[in-house]
């Protein structure tokens, strides 16, 4: 049972950008807390920042300078006087020193404890863990005290291919899949190198590689009171680079005796480190119906909201209330899926030119809306797509009664979703989102590979017939980009824009 203290938390700063940001003041906002947001040079005036109550500048532009800068942070939450931080996901959200920085500066971390984090954060001490509770994990070397050259002698032994894997860290980084010893050093070399400037951790170790396996994974929830409950599975077998783009909830892939499985599996290894908070437990199911451990993810997911759509929890109100010390209001007999959900990432970027990113203007935005429909988004007309950050904009959600209606519902959404002035990966999740294999769920990890190898977008309406009707509609309705912005900040607290220029002087 934790050793961390009950609060009466009533302000929360972000820390973190974009949608996720955007995703957590609203959650502020339905359960009565100030939220504050933390904002680069760069992201100046962005529509996300201007859904908190109060808004802090960070003078810079680097992630370094900002978002990851744990001094600027701490004291963006003493001049507001914060009592909590919520690190969304990316950034420090999986860093346990940042976690216990803010314990240490008195602040309530909504996430779980530190020791948690590095018991979990390591994906090497986690297959530890897993195995110490009898949960399967995929063969390999764990890498602690082996030299390169050792890692090599170990995948000639287990066969390849091999997944060559940066211990710390997730989002598809510090991976190379070698397919020959002969490519071995090269691609281990590059796999450390990224692992060292994404994660701040060069090492690496060495697993078996399954051409055609599912990602399955389990979202988990505690409390400090030492309840524990999983909140079903995900699919997101459908990634480019290990990154994930579509996921959903139910799994298709899932009898019920193996749901129970590795559902089980789940909790048993979130309870043996006393997990609290949210957090998600990864596997991989291979061809033959067996499931091993691949990571924990210490926060919460870019994709919960399926799970949310599908269970009716609000994850980041149960992380609020789990930060304050709340219990868990609800058991395990009380959560149940009902009916399915499917997420699509909106990147800025240009899927016919190999994914690069796009960057510039955001000449008109129009997210998708209406029945079992949700999108969450930090963007709006006149946005600026900088290169300095994550290319996501937007993750675009549908529900329906079963699988086939919501990726019917999915399709409608996507041709809602309007981005002008950059390139975006829309089209080419619509042809996702349609392809046969697709809809008869015969889903896999290199399912982009082997279906969309050289991906071209087919015909569609020119960027001029899309402004025209954005100069139509503007005129018509006109422009609602700042909706969602709070007219003003609660009377108790100064203008979110005294306490931007306050910054400048506790530097």
């Amino acid at each position: 049972m934790s050793t961390r203290k009950e609060r009466d938390l009533r302000t929360v700063l972000v820390a973190g950008r974009g949608e996720i940001a955007a995703r957590v003041f609203r959650a502020c906002r339905e359960t009565g807390l100030t939220s504050v947001a933390v904002y680069s040079d760069v992201d100046a005036g962005s529509v996300w920042s201007r859904k908190a109550d109060l808004s802090v500048r960070l003078p810079g532009v680097s992630v370094a300078e900002t978002y990851r800068n744990v001094d600027a942070l701490l004291a963006a939450a003493r001049l507001v006087g914060a009592d909590a931080v919520h690190p969304g996901y990316g950034f420090l959200s999986e860093d346990p020193e940042f976690a216990a920085a803010c314990t240490g500066a008195g602040l309530a971390f909504v996430g779980p404890d530190p020791d948690a984090m590095r018991a979990m954060g390591s994906k090497v001490s986690a297959r530890a863990v897993a195995r110490s509770v009898g949960v399967p994990v995929i063969p390999g070397a764990d890498g602690e005290g082996l030299s390169l050259e050792d890692l090599a002698r170990e995948a000639q032994r287990m066969g390849f291919p091999v997944l060559v894997k940066a211990s710390a860290g997730g989002g598809g980084r510090g991976m190379r899949v070698v397919r020959h010893p002969d490519a071995f050093a090269d691609l281990a070399h590059a796999a450390r190198a990224e692992a060292a400037a994404a994660f701040g951790d060069d090492r690496v170790f060495v697993e078996r590689y399954f051409d055609r396996a599912r990602h399955v994974e389990v979202q988990v929830l505690g409390d400090r009171h030492g309840h524990l409950v999983h909140l079903f599975e995900r699919e997101c077998s459908i990634q480019r680079r290990h990154q994930k783009i579509i996921e959903e909830s139910p799994s298709v892939a899932l009898e019920p005796e193996m749901r129970a499985a590795i559902t089980d599996a789940a909790v048993a290894l979130a309870r043996a480190v006393g997990y609290e908070s949210a957090g998600t437990v990864e596997f991989l199911l291979d061809d033959k119906g067996d499931f091993y451990f691949l990571e924990m993810n210490t926060r919460l997911q870019v994709e919960h909201p399926v799970t949310e759509m599908v269970t009716g929890v609000d994850l980041v109100v149960a992380q609020l209330q789990v930060a304050a010390g709340a219990q868990l209001p609800f058991g395990q007999h009380e959560l149940a899926q009902h009916g399915h959900a499917v997420e699509c990432r909106v990147y800025a970027e240009d899927p016919a030119a190999g994914f690069v990113p796009s960057v510039g203007t955001i000449a008109y935005y129009r997210g998708p809306a209406g029945p079992h429909v949700r999108c969450d988004d930090g963007v709006a007309t006149g946005s600026q797509i900088t290169p300095h950050y994550d290319a996501m904009l937007a993750k675009v959600v549908t529900a329906g009664w079963d699988r086939d209606e919501a990726v019917q519902r999915m399709g409608q959404a996507l041709a809602d979703t309007v981005v002008l002035g950059i390139t975006t990966n829309v089209p080419f999740l619509q042809d996702v989102v349609r392809h046969g294999a697709f809809l008869s769920a015969n889903l896999h990890t290199r399912f982009l590979e082997e279906h969309f190898p050289d991906w071209r977008p087919s015909t569609s309406p020119s960027e001029e017939e899309w402004l025209a009707l954005a100069a139509f509609e503007s005129l018509n309705a006109g422009d609602d980009a700042s909706a969602d912005v709070p007219a003003a900040a609660p009377a108790a607290w100064p203008d979110p824009w005294s306490v931007t220029e306050a910054w400048r002087n506790v530097r």
